[in-house]
């Protein structure tokens, strides 16, 4: 029985790692071209590059006259940071309330609120567009923001109120007869113990802002305001007269930001989950 056993992990840790190593084979491919000359990277499809160039990160940065890839790297940053203080702030408040608070109407609201996440995006998106286009924010980093800033994503107020209706209604209690308002049981009970659904959130707006296209090619239409997934879209041309090689290397460098969150917040970002499920 043992030794079956160990044959039979050992068969399962086979599977694993060659499955893994078959889904992270593009990931590899695409950082190796980003370091071969342009004409390697079609007719080479090995791992380890023959020849070693960084021209293509050089190439990349100053791929457009006047603007370097680090003023896009800094709208990317502006519009992610604002995306995620707003969610973080203002989508917990809004959890907040649905959990813990009573007022009129509290469960049709909620249940619009829940219908919200259930709607496609397609659906909104001319009335926005007119919306902003009105209010003359075409071209500006304000539609990507300001919605952030109003508790427009119902997922992460769906994700925290299970969170917050997993905290101890007691605590409430104690902090009342301590003299805490509803404000002071928000900023000193609630929020330092829903840290792990918090993180989540921060996290989950960053990478999905950071690599959101859709939203930003709709709003943003000069290069002085284009973002990371903007500006690696420059790099292909409708004739066919790509540059493939800065292409991959900026796009290497567009990963880095997202690589480094979920290897130094994988722990926080499965932890928020769990404990969301489980507490909900």
């Amino acid at each position: 029985m043992l030794k079956a056993s160990r044959v039979s992990k050992t068969i399962t840790h086979i599977f694993v790692i060659s499955f893994g190593i078959i889904m992270i084979y593009p990931v590899l491919w695409m950082v190796s071209s980003s370091f071969k000359p342009e004409y390697l990277i079609f007719s080479d499809p090995s791992i380890w590059p023959k020849e070693f160039t960084f021209d293509n990160y050089i190439k990349g940065w100053n791929a457009v006259r006047g603007v370097t890839f680090a003023h896009f790297f800094k709208n990317s940053f502006i519009i992610s940071i604002i995306a995620v203080i707003g969610n973080v702030v203002t989508c917990s408040i809004a959890a907040y309330a649905f959990a813990r608070m009573r007022f009129p109407l509290k469960t049709v609201l909620f249940a619009l609120m829940i219908f919200t996440i259930m709607l496609p995006t397609h659906v909104t998106l001319v009335p926005q567009y007119v919306i902003f286009h009105k209010l003359e924010w075409v071209n500006t980093f304000l539609p990507l923001t300001v919605p952030k800033l109003l508790a427009v994503d119902g997922f992460f107020i769906f994700l925290l109120v299970q969170f917050f209706r997993g905290i101890p209604r007691e605590l409430d209690e104690s902090a009342t007869i301590d003299g805490c308002g509803p404000i002071g049981i928000y900023v000193r009970i609630v929020m330092p113990l829903a840290l792990p659904a918090l993180l989540t959130t921060a996290i989950f707006t960053f990478m999905w802002t950071w690599d959101d296209f859709f939203s930003q090619i709709l709003y943003l239409n000069t290069v002085d305001n284009f973002t990371v997934p903007l500006g690696l879209r420059l790099f292909l041309d409708a004739d066919g007269q790509s540059s493939w090689g800065a292409l991959f290397a900026m796009s290497v460098l567009a990963l880095t930001p997202i690589m480094t969150i979920f290897f130094f917040f994988q722990k926080q970002i499965v932890e928020g989950i769990a404990t969301t499920g489980v507490k909900g």
